[in-house]
Formats: structure tokens, C-alpha cells, sequence
């Protein structure tokens, strides 16, 4: 089925669909595992990205994402300069992520205080994009709801237990997805609810003992 946005793009600043709005909400992402803008971030450029990204405002928009900025922001003509005043350190690199990866990805490292993460991201045309890996997990994240990722023991009853911390928040769960690199070791949960979480339930679900951390990201489409 082809969607309005397919055909009329997202309302954004920039040339480019899948360079600016795509790379900008990506950033946004990024930005949500660090809880606010990154003191500082590595871009690994890959494909298409690596080639035109300059030209299209690539490097600008993953910086105004980053900054918080939304991809109709026209703050995103200036966000390297901005980045540099707001302390954000920022390097660019091209690389090859993998020989089948979309032309349009970016593998993105963001540290803020004692936290790193690191996601691969791509987008995927009309201003859609697919967080593929984030820390080394495999996941799906699209940004089209309400997301709260979490790291956490493999145990039994953790899905039920953070499932009733949204459910006391009145927070709808729409899906759930659950990735381990080995059984009994720690379980990557992505989260997608339509409703916001408060921070409240974050910090609830942060403070059972067997979990390592939770992120809310933003939705960034949809």
C-alpha cells in the first residue's frame, strides 16, 4: 500500500528525504540511549551516505538530531555550528558497514558522562528509517511509536514484571521484542506502546535488580 507520505515526502529542511529527515530522526534515537545530547559522537558514514551525505546535509542533520532538533527545525542549516557551541564534539568518518547494508547507513557512537552506546541505523526512503543493531543487539526500531528499550537478565517473569509497570501507568504495550546473544545471559527488550511513558515507570523499571538500564526514545514518525 502507498502511504501519503510515500508520495509527498515528510514536511522537513533539507534536499533530501532519506538524507536529511531520515539521518535527523536517527539522530533523535541515538540521542534517547544517552538521555540528552551526546558530549560527544562518532558518525560512521556507509554507502550512499558516505558519497552524497555532504552535499545533502547528512552531517547536519545526524548533528540537529542529536541536539534534539526535529527534522522541520530550521535550526538544522547551522546544527555543526550549533553542536560545537552546545559542546558536542562530533567526527565524521566513511567506512563500509557490510556488503549487504543499506546504501543509506550510518553506525552512530554516542557517549554522554560514563554511558557509550552505539546503534546502526538506516534510512529507508520518504523520511522512514530502521535501527538494526544497538549495542551490539540485533533489533528493529522504526521510531513510529513510543519505544522503551531495555537490557536485563534472561529470567523467567521479567516480561510479565515490566509489563505490569506500564500497566500500572496505563501505557498500552502495542509489540515486544526480545533478542539474546546466549541463553542465561542478558536479554535486549524493545518495547513499542501507544502511549508515552512517564518517567516515573522508567525509573521503575530501571530500579528492579536484575535490570541493567531502560531508555525511552522519542517517537520520531508514524
Amino acid at each position: 500500500m502507498v502511504s501519503l507520505l510515500d508520495i509527498i515526502g515528510p514536511v522537513m529542511v533539507g534536499p533530501s528525504s532519506s538524507h536529511t529527515a531520515g539521518a535527523c530522526r536517527i539522530g533523535l534515537l541515538a540521542r534517547g540511549l544517552v538521555r540528552g545530547t551526546p558530549q560527544s559522537a562518532r558518525v560512521e558514514l556507509h554507502g550512499s551516505f558516505a558519497r552524497t551525505g555532504e552535499g545533502h546535509g547528512t552531517d547536519k542533520a545526524i548533528a540537529a538530531g542529536l541536539l534534539g532538533f526535529r527534522p522541520d527545525d530550521v535550526r538544522i542549516r547551522e546544527a555543526l555550528d550549533i553542536a560545537e557551541r552546545e559542546g558536542l564534539s562530533y567526527q565524521f568518518e566513511k567506512t563500509t558497514i557490510s556488503d549487504d547494508a543499506h546504501p543509506n547507513t550510518v553506525r552512530l557512537s554516542v557517549t554522554r558522562g560514563p554511558e557509550t552506546h552505539v546503534i546502526t541505523a538506516s534510512s529507508i526512503g520518504a523520511g522512514r528509517i530502521v535501527l538494526s543493531e544497538i549495542d551490539g543487539y540485533p533489533v528493529e526500531v522504526n521510531g513510529n511509536l513510543h519505544t522503551i528499550v531495555v537490557v536485563a537478565e534472561d529470567r523467567p517473569g521479567s516480561v510479565a514484571r515490566i509489563a505490569g509497570i506500564l500497566a500500572e501507568e496505563k501505557v498500552n504495550l502495542a509489540t515486544m521484542r526480545l533478542t539474546r546473544l546466549a541463553r542465561g545471559g542478558d536479554a535486549f527488550m524493545v518495547l513499542e506502546c501507544d502511549d508515552d511513558a512517564s518517567d516515573h515507570a522508567i525509573d521503575a523499571i530501571e530500579r528492579l535488580e536484575w535490570v541493567r538500564w531502560a531508555r525511552r526514545l522519542d517517537k520520531v514518525g508514524g
